[in-house]
C-alpha cells in the first residue's frame, strides 16, 4: 500500500500520531537456528542490519524487524499461552506506544538511527514450533514491520520512536 496524495484528507489522517513510541526490548540472533540474545544497546548499520545480528551484512529491506508490545498479549492469547517472551517471536525490536503499521512507507527515528518502514513482517513457519500448533495463524496481522536503515547509529532500550515528516 502506498501513501495517498499529500494533499488528501486521508494523507492528513495517516500523518497524525497521538504520541511517539518507546523501545522496550532489543534482540539479536548471531546465527541461524540459535536463540535471540537480549541486549540493551545496538549499532544499526546504514543499508544493512544490526551489528551482531545474522542479517547485519545487508538484507536491505529487512535490515531490522520490529513488533508492537501491545500485540504480544494478543499473540499469547491466540496461541493459548499466558504470555509470550519477545525473543520467541524472532523480531529485533519491541516498541510500545506507536502503531507500527502506520510507519509503513514512512521514515522514523529510533535514537540516532533513521529508518524507513518497508513492509509488514509476516510470520514464518517457525512460529508453529515456537508457539505450538496454530502459532503461525496466531501471529498473522500481528507480526510487525520490516524496515531499512537509512542512517546508521546507536539506539537503546528506552529510546523514543518518532515519525519523521517527509
Amino acid at each position: 500500500m502506498s501513501l495517498p496524495s499529500p494533499n488528501s484528507e486521508l494523507y492528513r489522517l495517516m500523518s497524525q500520531f497521538p504520541r511517539g513510541g518507546r523501545v522496550e526490548w532489543i534482540g539479536l540472533r548471531p546465527a541461524r537456528d540459535v536463540p535471540m540474545r537480549e541486549v540493551d544497546e545496538v549499532d544499526a548499520q546504514a543499508g544493512g542490519g544490526l551489528a551482531g545480528d545474522r542479517y547485519a551484512g545487508g538484507s536491505g529491506n529487512r535490515g531490522i524487524t520490529l513488533i508492537q508490545a501491545e500485540h504480544l498479549p494478543t499473540i499469547a492469547a491466540l496461541s493459548g499461552h499466558a504470555s509470550v517472551p519477545p525473543a520467541l517471536l524472532r523480531r529485533n525490536v519491541v516498541v510500545s506506544g506507536i502503531p507500527l503499521i502506520a510507519l509503513r512507507d514512512r521514515r522514523f527515528r529510533i535514537g540516532d538511527v533513521l529508518l524507513e518502514g518497508v513492509d509488514a513482517c509476516d510470520p514464518c513457519s517457525r512460529m508453529e514450533a515456537a508457539l505450538g500448533p496454530g502459532g503461525y495463524n496466531a501471529m498473522r496481522g500481528h507480526g510487525g514491520l520490516c524496515a531499512r536503515i537509512l542512517e546508521g547509529g546507536k539506539f537503546r532500550v528506552g529510546d523514543a520512536v518518532t515519525w519523521v515528516e517527509a
